[in-house]
């Protein structure tokens, strides 16, 4: 999406002015909060301090702080935002698939349709990893060898119903009777130590999780999850290519509690998609492998809501609990 410095100054105007009493309050009157529902350092915590600056900077009057609220995979944040006042000063990060599977599993206090979706600031891939000494030679060999004989083959993910755990039961539907050995860890450098070490076969691990390892040569990819090849791995077949009807990754973006002012909704999405389209921001992300999603408003909502869709369907099969 692309726009201009002065189209978003423009539509935010108008925005306010719909709502006069918001214009005086809003967003000049304190900072606007960002909960992160992960620990500082993780993937989601960098989206959101490397974009919140240039969201700053196309939203006249704004400041924001972040927060972070870890626990029990996410849930302590995402409840948190969800049921916050919604008056434009707290906004959530935000990551699919875990915010659908951890609601499938346990009761939570929020309901996935009901967020307003600002920003879909990343979509990072997943993708299958092994040492670069591993007998296994190629996508087609690993579907083998766990097919030939099941649960013998360790593969480490960031843990149940993450994106990476989502992949692997993916692949597994799509070939019956293959059957792999999931090994959950509680993120995806764990994984990576792991896998470095000699202590499992594959690592379910998100492209740019992996990617710094993969040009040092200790790791290679044997097949990634985007809907095309990532330019860091131009030689990997996606999933599709080795014939897996797949897409998948974790969608890192930005979302709000239900009942957010319409105009505070729209300004905000401006304010996002300027960020997002702004060429500092990009050569930002670059530089610390964020690969740029660019989705908002309703084509972000659209897509948690397709995802959220898919993934309550494949836990009316199975649910992977236990898997």
């Amino acid at each position: 999406m692309s726009i201009t410095r002065r189209s978003f100054v423009a539509l935010a105007a108008t925005a306010l002015a719909t709502r006069p009493g918001l214009a005086a309050d809003w967003p000049a009157g304190r900072a606007i909060t960002v909960i992160v529902p992960y620990a500082a350092g993780g993937g989601v915590d960098q989206m959101v301090r490397v974009v919140l600056p240039y969201v700053q900077r196309h939203l006249p009057g704004s400041s924001f702080v972040v927060e972070n609220k870890p626990g029990a995979a996410g849930q302590i944040g995402a409840d948190y935002t969800f049921n916050a006042r919604p008056d434009g000063y707290t906004l959530g990060a935000a990551t699919s698939p875990t915010l659908t599977t951890v609601a499938l599993d346990r009761p939570v206090r929020y309901r996935v349709a009901d967020f307003v979706y600002i920003a879909n600031v990343v979509d990072d891939p997943c993708a299958l990893w092994v040492a670069k000494a591993s007998p296994v030679g190629d996508a087609a060999d690993l579907f083998e060898r766990a097919t030939k004989a099941p649960r013998t083959i360790s593969v480490g993910t960031a843990g149940v119903g993450s994106d990476d755990h989502v992949l692997q039961l993916e692949i597994e539907q799509a070939k019956p009777g293959l059957e792999f050995n999931h090994i959950p860890f509680s993120g995806g450098a764990p994984v990576i130590t792991a896998l470095l070490g000699g202590h499992l076969d594959v690592g379910s691990v998100n492209i740019s999780e992996a990617i710094a390892h993969h040009r040092e040569g200790t790791l290679r990819c044997l097949v990634q999850g985007g809907a095309k090849r990532d330019p860091a791995l131009p030689d990997v077949p996606t999933l599709r290519e080795v014939g897996i009807d797949v897409v998948a990754g974790a969608q890192r973006g930005i979302v709000a509690p239900p009942g957010l002012p319409k105009p505070i909704e729209d300004a905000l999405t401006a304010a996002f998609a300027a960020a997002i389209a702004d060429p500092a921001f990009l050569a930002d992300a670059q530089k610390v492998q964020l690969p740029v999603s660019g989705t908002v408003g309703d084509a972000y909502r659209r897509s948690m809501l397709e995802i959220d869709t898919r993934l309550k369907e494949m836990w009316a099969r199975k649910p992977w609990r236990d898997r």
